[in-house]
């Protein structure tokens, strides 16, 4: 007999893996349980969250954005009835069945398991790497690229494949100059990418080059490297240096419960994506150190989900749930929003709590008696993405009581640069015109909602 309360299916990760798998467990009726993730081992989407233009994947000819890709797959999984939490888990016991699946906030137990945690780009380590963190260095020329500080100045890009050609293109949007730093004589990203990239007049590639360390005082002046070469040693001028190195697979939660190999990717045996516990499967770059497409990873992801459906059937565990009707979920999503250009000022009330842009944060800042909340962003950001969810619930709980205006750093640069802004998402919170608190990144519901109570 199924136990109700044991659910069918859990799913650890999104991103292309993790969505791909619910939507067909969804379709499949097995009401699949999602930890998207918050913090640990990335953000919730993956890494498509901090990439641009992303022009191979099946369906988009004129491209598409990798955290509107990621929306996309979202809503495609909430349609047929995945139900997502953004938690990090903290623990997995694979030791007994059902399996128990724990986040800071509930412990669920189930049937099967399909692991899609992906891959954390990796840190340099360099002396200084911690001083200069969010103020020059970063993992992600998406997110920080439109920072003030790099507008028309130079900056480093390290590394050699895709994701390294990629953001030098990006970073050329801001910077005067761009300078890549391979440490061979050769690039690994595909002929495609090389070819954009190498054409690109903003952007220099400096063969045979390491980063030794960054220079500054406050804020990065320039980066120490070192010729493979030769050996010689010299300082390139740069206000920024980002990261595209490679990455670690996040796989710490199943160390000695589930088969990694030497790297720490999860083994998946039979060329599908079963792994060495039995009714545990592996989907996307956590199994994945060859392709790592977002195309290969959205198969692995469906192949899981038909793997554990057809798994659970064996057992005699499946309890279905059945949709009423995925076409009335689905009307939400094919609505298109439509906005229409207005006088800023004509549409300001100071009685609303939401706001946008620049006149509003003026008028905010000088008239307002409550708590203001600044959100600043950034295009393509995909941290932004995940905050938006987040902070709107928390907004909405406080309505009437405090002011909220989102800037777009890109659009209100000037702004952007006299806040202090060095990385989207950045909150800021003031109180009497008095800043209060600044907190960066994607923060948990809690810490908002306690910074919005503690200054009400």
């Amino acid at each position: 007999m199924v136990n109700p309360t044991v659910e069918n299916l859990v799913i650890i990760g999104s991103g292309p893996a993790g969505y791909t798998a619910a939507i067909y467990a969804g379709r499949a009726n097995l009401k699949p349980v999602v930890f998207e993730g918050f913090q640990a081992g990335g953000l919730p989407g993956g890494q498509l969250m901090t990439t641009t233009e992303v022009e191979n994947f099946p369906g988009f000819p004129q491209g598409i954005t990798g955290p509107e890709l990621m929306d996309k797959m979202k809503a495609q999984a909430e349609r047929w009835g995945a139900e997502l939490y953004t938690e990090d888990v903290i623990s997995v016991d694979l030791s007994q069945r059902p399996f128990t699946i724990r986040s800071e906030e509930r412990e669920i137990k189930a049937h099967s398991i399909i692991i899609a945690t992906g891959a954390t780009a990796k840190r340099l380590g360099l002396p200084s790497e911690q001083q200069f963190w969010s103020r020059g260095i970063s993992a992600c020329a998406i997110c920080d690229g439109a920072t003030p500080i790099f507008h028309g100045a130079e900056l480093a890009v390290i590394g050699a494949g895709d994701s390294a050609a990629e953001e030098a293109i990006y970073l050329t949007k801001y910077g005067s100059k761009v300078n890549l730093l391979v440490r061979s004589e050769k690039m690994r990203a595909s002929k495609a990418m090389q070819d954009r990239l190498l054409s690109n007049p903003k952007i220099q590639v400096h063969w045979h080059t390491v980063a030794v360390d960054v220079v500054g005082n406050g804020h990065m002046d320039g980066v120490k490297v070192r010729n493979t070469v030769t050996g010689e040693e010299s300082v390139l001028p740069a206000k920024g240096l980002f990261y595209a190195i490679g990455h670690t697979p996040n796989t710490s939660l199943f160390k000695g419960q589930l088969e990694l190999d030497e790297v720490g990717y999860v083994v998946t045996k039979n060329g599908l994506m079963e792994t060495s516990v039995e009714g545990v499967f592996a989907a996307g770059d956590v199994q994945d150190h060859e392709f790592r497409q977002a195309i290969t990873a959205a198969g692995t992801g469906c192949m899981a989900a038909m793997l554990a459906e057809r798994w659970l059937s064996s057992k005699g565990l499946i309890q279905e749930f059945h949709l009423q009707s995925a076409t009335a979920n689905n009307e939400l999503a094919s609505e298109v929003e439509t906005k229409t250009v207005v006088d800023p000022a004509a549409e300001f009330s100071l009685q609303a709590t939401r706001h946008e842009g620049g006149y509003a944060l003026r008028k905010l800042f000088h008239e307002s008696d409550r708590l203001l909340i600044v959100k600043y962003v950034s295009p393509g950001c995909g941290p932004c993405h995940t905050l938006k969810p987040i902070l709107n619930k928390v907004v909405d709980e406080f309505d009437s009581k405090i002011h909220f205006v989102e800037i777009d750093i890109d659009k209100d640069r000037e702004i952007a640069e006299n806040a202090g802004v060095t990385g989207t998402p950045t909150v800021q919170f003031f109180k009497d015109k008095e800043l209060v608190k600044e907190l960066k990144g994607v923060k948990q519901k809690s810490e908002y909602r306690q910074l919005i109570e503690s200054n009400l």
